[in-house]
């Protein structure tokens, strides 16, 4: 027997009601939905979304507080290059890229691999980059009561690359901070300094 086996729990109800829409979208591209290759197209694409969007209802700040550790700790802890995916809220095409994520700890950090679990909770929705960026600098914010958080994310958006102005090599850089990383420019230019990937 394996040690390890990955399963998927999908809502089989809400899975049948997308594939029948995704259906009814291959049709209305003209194309024929009972052709071989799309016969399971539909149902798989709704699972792809299921997946992709199965951040909706979680609670990212449960992640933080489910390994939070009293500790006697004031440098700064960075996690960089977070591998971000997600889904753009007005055309439902991927984004991806890189997250970077600092705070500043007072009295409590939390375990390193929650991080990015935190990241991964907020990018499966439908998001923007703004938002993103915001929605992971509050939750580690108001979890940990830090004294500063930084978060910024650098990203490439196939809505702008592959339609729109289709610009194949533009990328979108979104920050956000508070505390010491807002008021303490020495703080803030550390934090960008350690994250520069172009000087690593």
């Amino acid at each position: 027997m394996p040690l390890y086996r990955r399963e998927d729990i999908y809502d089989e109800g809400a899975i049948d009601e997308m594939a029948s829409h995704y259906r009814a979208i291959l049709s209305a591209t003209g194309e024929d939905a009972d052709r071989e290759g799309l016969v399971k197209t539909p149902e798989r694409a709704a699972k792809a979304l299921a997946f992709l969007t199965q951040g909706v209802g979680q609670d990212p700040a449960a992640i933080l507080k489910s390994a939070l550790f009293a500790e006697d700790c004031e440098e700064m802890v960075i996690v960089r290059d977070i591998e971000v995916f997600s889904l753009c809220e007005h055309h439902m095409l991927p984004f991806l890229g890189k997250a970077h994520v600092a705070y500043l700890p007072q009295g409590h950090i939390t375990g390193l691999s929650k991080i990015p679990r935190v990241v991964d909770v907020f990018a499966r929705r439908l998001q923007v980059q703004e938002r993103l960026t915001r929605q992971i600098r509050d939750c580690i914010q108001d979890t940990l009561q830090p004294k500063g958080v930084a978060v910024v994310i650098e990203a490439r958006h196939l809505c702008m690359q592959m339609r729109g102005v289709e610009k194949q090599r533009s990328l979108t850089t979104t920050s956000a901070f508070t505390g010491s990383f807002l008021n303490d420019s020495k703080t803030r230019k550390e934090f960008m300094r350690l994250i520069d990937t172009k000087g690593a």
